[in-house]
């Protein structure tokens, strides 16, 4: 096997990306794939692998592995990359994508950010689904509620957006706390039988927060455009912050907007970059795998590192 890839980031959430459109992979080696290649020693170095695909009503998609092989549904971040590589396709600056089976309106959107290619997914919010094994409030949601297993006076607010998230709105973050809850979470299959995304946020001000995640399947990482989503729904539904206005949501590895209304259903547009860093060749010999870079994408890496000075 050889196979092309480039390496993108969306919010400083990075991901190898394979076109499969192009290049086919035998399906069983992804899991695999997903673990050698992104290992930051040993391998590229990423929080996950893309697969553009298409599927047979000529739709374009993602599909995405995590570091530790495990497939996820949705991906916030990921899917803008995909986007990227899709548009040169479809020949669009609007179309959809698909993701875990579901349908993603996305676009091109004029940069924020400066030079830097931009792109927006819009994402269905539901407040519970059968990744919540507890009882919900009255209404049928949970919103601003204590799981007590978890942690006994933290107060969370569940989210699905393809994938399953719980918010806790914190004066101030802790990391330790954050990893020790994310880990607790792996006992707590009575309540959360496939994980969770678990999210601590800072409201900044009325249309900025700051968010940090631990992701099941890769741990606490600099960025995950779910979470950011998710988190920015939750604090609107608190009313924390305002429906159809930016919402500006910082995280450790960069900014994206997010945009979440209830008109037609409950929905939040994720806007944010998805910037190209290199690009390589992915060989298999049969047993293991091999990493080449072939080109840098400098004056992207650049554009990017001028918006994250402009925020000091």
């Amino acid at each position: 096997m050889k196979v092309e890839y480039i390496k993108c980031h969306g919010s400083g959430n990075e991901f190898v990306m394979i076109d499969t459109v192009a290049e086919q992979i035998e399906s069983s080696l992804l899991s695999a794939l997903s673990v050698a290649a992104c290992d930051r020693e040993r391998g590229i170095g990423a929080d996950g692998i893309l697969l553009l695909v298409k599927n047979e009503q000529g739709v374009y998609g993602m599909r995405m592995f995590n570091p530790d092989g495990s497939e996820a549904q949705m991906c916030g971040n990921g899917i803008r990359c995909i986007a990227r590589l899709a548009e040169g396709y479809v020949g669009a600056e609007q179309f959809n994508l698909t993701s875990g089976g579901k349908l993603y309106p996305t676009a091109r959107y004029a940069s924020v950010y400066g030079d830097i290619p931009t792109y927006g997914v819009e994402i269905g919010v539901k407040l519970w689904s059968e990744d919540f094994a507890f009882t919900p409030s009255e209404s049928g949601n949970f919103i601003d509620g204590v799981i007590e297993p978890l942690h006994p006076t933290l107060r969370w607010t569940t989210i699905s957006v393809g994938n399953p998230h719980i918010i806790a709105v914190v004066e101030s973050i802790d990391l330790e706390l954050l990893n020790t809850l994310g880990e607790r979470v792996k006992s707590l299959t009575d309540i959360f039988p496939n994980g969770v995304n678990i999210s601590f946020v800072e409201l900044r001000n009325k249309d900025r927060i700051f968010v940090t995640t631990y992701e099941r399947g890769a741990g606490i990482t600099p960025s995950c455009g779910t979470a950011m989503t998710s988190s920015a729904t939750a604090m609107a539904l608190q009313g924390l912050c305002s429906y159809n206005s930016d919402i500006t949501v910082e995280n450790r590895g960069g900014a994206v907007r997010c945009i979440c209304s209830k008109d037609g259903g409950l929905k939040t547009t994720l806007i944010g970059n998805a910037t190209y860093t290199e690009r390589g060749i992915i060989e298999f010999d049969g047993k293991t795998f091999a990493f080449r870079t072939t080109d840098i994408f400098s004056d992207e890496i650049e554009a990017w590192n001028s918006f994250l000075r402009s925020r000091e």
